[in-house]
């Protein structure tokens, strides 16, 4: 048990320490979404036109992904710790301990997604611009119905990919109406659980108080026994 007792103690540790690593990669890849957000509504330059830009996204991106894959090990160690003491009954703080870990890494992991959706995004939409720009300058520039019709066929192009953007962003605000839900679930879990404990005490209290009763009133019948019995000695020993 001392040992399981310091494993625990160390998956917390290296839990905690992965958590304060991800949280400040996640402000530094939000601050870098609304720089990219700044840059796009002000119209200064194209969006993500430079190498060093999207180098920064990826590999940052890349990182928060290692460190969360790392977690996420964690996590499922602490969980496999829980099943291993089973049999010995893990206290409810463990249990709270490991529920509140894994719902740090839900919220970070929807933070990533969620950001990361909307840096793609951008890029995705500043190429269609950039794209769509280059094509008008092109049609400028060029005559004949031929380069009409082929400008038309890349603009039907561009229209598509225009959809499949949106529904990209569909399916990621439905998985996070998923997420939320089952969060929901959850949160709804605990507090019917707290709710029953609450109650669980003032019968516990109730029965404790019964016992109390019972071993006073027992401790005066004997008392009275007793009494009883010395009266009736003494009364035969002066008889």
């Amino acid at each position: 048990m001392a040992e399981m007792g310091s494993s625990w103690e160390d998956l917390r540790k290296q839990a905690r320490q992965l958590e304060n690593e991800i949280d400040l990669k996640l402000v530094s890849f939000s601050k870098l979404g609304t720089s990219y957000c700044g840059e796009r509504e002000g119209d200064r330059a194209p969006l993500l036109n430079h190498t060093s830009s999207e180098h920064m996204f990826d590999t940052m991106a890349m990182e928060v992904e290692q460190l969360l894959t790392k977690l996420t090990q964690v996590n499922d160690r602490m969980v496999e710790y829980t099943q291993t003491i089973a049999h010995t009954s893990p206290t409810a703080a463990l249990l709270h301990t490991l529920q509140r870990h894994r719902a740090i890494l839900q919220d970070y992991t929807q933070e990533y997604k969620k950001t990361h959706a909307n840096i793609a995004a951008i890029r995705e939409r500043e190429d269609l611009l950039g794209s769509v720009r280059r094509e008008i300058n092109t049609y400028k520039n060029s005559t004949g119905l031929n380069r009409r019709t082929e400008l038309y066929l890349k603009e039907n192009d561009h229209i598509r990919n225009s959809e499949r953007l949106v529904d990209e962003q569909i399916s990621i605000a439905i998985a996070t109406k998923e997420n939320l839900a089952s969060q929901n679930r959850v949160l709804h879990s605990i507090t019917q659980r707290v709710n029953s404990l609450a109650n669980r005490f003032p019968v516990i209290n109730s029965l404790v108080q019964r016992i109390h009763l019972r071993k006073r009133r027992d401790t005066l019948v004997l008392g009275g026994v007793i009494a009883v019995c010395l009266i009736l000695l003494l009364l035969y020993a002066f008889h």
